[in-house]
């Protein structure tokens, strides 16, 4: 499940295509007759032909909606109301396009997405790259899915003190380590970190090659899967509001197409709500897991690791504060956190890529 990257994306160039212009000289040919004095020839006269110009682009609401996303089961919850026929039902030309999340987070800092299923903290990682972006709602936090696994004999946090731990040093799960140590009264250097691909972390504990592994899903639960013994000792649940993902939306498009921004948003909200309900758990389910490749019941944790957010959770979680319950003090940790492991140089202003006025206007608000 590869989800908030605290990297700096790679950059996309393009190359713009060059204009032809063509000069044509007409030639004007001399008659002579006899008798007839012969007028000198006329001069050439060059006409210069102006490049064509393209054609305009399409105005933005007479193209589709690119929404990028990806595996996180609160991005892959758009496939819920693309089933039900909810965007054709609101008038929306709606084009969901399949990623990596990695690649869907460079396709829209190329500007090749309107929107793009991100973390709050990666949303920070592309301002930083001077490629603006809004985020509309918040689609989830994090609530289990990312976890601290450790070998058999480590029960808590606190027993990590002068031990080995494999994380991908410098993405979330590192940021949640930290918050695990801080929480149990340890420091960073208490700790020997072993930087780690994500989805290689299962084999590094097995291996014996770590005492513990930070990762989300599925790395974490199949670490806990392939080694007896092992144990969550700290999970994402303990840190409710740390991991936000949400969709964010260019400035242009979120400006010029409001309207159909709102009733996306609405969407949203609606199909949070029929997610949530029992009696449409299993074929919820269905749809979801279909479009990773899962059994239902397989994909069940995931969902259960995933706190959906509807209305009511973005007018809670998407409003100033001073705790992790609101998505401005989680991006001031994630400012923080992507500062000092130089990510970038300077903090992002949170204000600037922010922006609830749609999310409240949805909410009808």
């Amino acid at each position: 499940m590869k989800f908030i990257r605290a990297v700096v994306w790679r950059a996309l160039r393009t190359v713009p295509a060059a204009a032809l212009a063509a000069s044509i000289g007409v030639a004007v040919l001399s008659a002579s007759g006899c008798g007839k004095k012969t007028e000198p020839p006329a001069p050439a006269v060059e006409q210069v032909v102006a490049p064509i110009a393209p054609a305009p682009a399409p105005k933005p609401e007479s193209r589709p909606m690119e929404i990028g996303y990806s595996d996180w089961p609160g991005f892959v919850a758009l496939e819920v109301p693309a089933a039900k026929g909810w965007f054709k039902e609101a008038g929306l030309d709606v084009k969901l396009v399949w990623f990596e999340y990695v690649p869907s987070l460079e396709a829209y800092q190329a500007g090749k997405l309107d929107a793009v299923g991100i973390t709050n903290g990666d949303q920070l990682v592309i301002a930083a790259s001077k490629a603006q972006s809004r985020l509309l709602f918040l689609t989830d936090y994090s609530s289990g899915n990312d976890m601290i696994v450790a070998r058999p004999g480590i029960t808590d946090v606190k027993a990590l003190k002068g031990k080995k731990v494999g994380v991908e040093v410098g993405f979330v799960d590192h940021l949640l380590l930290l918050n695990a140590l801080q929480t149990s009264g340890l420091q960073e250097s208490d700790v020997t970190l072993v930087n780690v691909p994500t989805d290689q972390t299962p084999q590094a504990l097995k291996s014996g090659n770590v005492d513990a592994i930070a990762a989300w899903q599925p790395s974490s639960g199949n670490a806990l899967a392939e080694v007896a013994g092992s144990k969550a000792i700290y999970t994402s649940a303990t840190a409710p509001g740390l991991i936000y993902d949400a969709i964010a939306v260019k400035p242009d498009s979120f400006e010029a197409r409001k309207d159909d921004w709102i009733a996306l948003t609405k969407i949203w909200y609606r199909t949070v709500d029929y997610i949530n309900d029992p009696a449409n758990r299993a074929e919820v389910l269905q749809i979801m897991s279909a479009r990773v490749g899962l059994t239902p019941e397989k994909y069940e944790p995931l969902l259960k690791g995933t706190f959906l957010l509807n209305a009511e959770g973005n007018l809670k979680h998407y409003a100033p504060g001073t705790t992790l319950d609101s998505v401005y003090f989680s991006d001031d940790t994630a400012n923080q956190f992507n500062v000092a492991n130089k990510v970038y140089q300077t903090p992002i202003e949170v204000g600037s890529v922010l922006d609830p006025s749609l999310a409240r206007v949805a909410a009808g608000k």
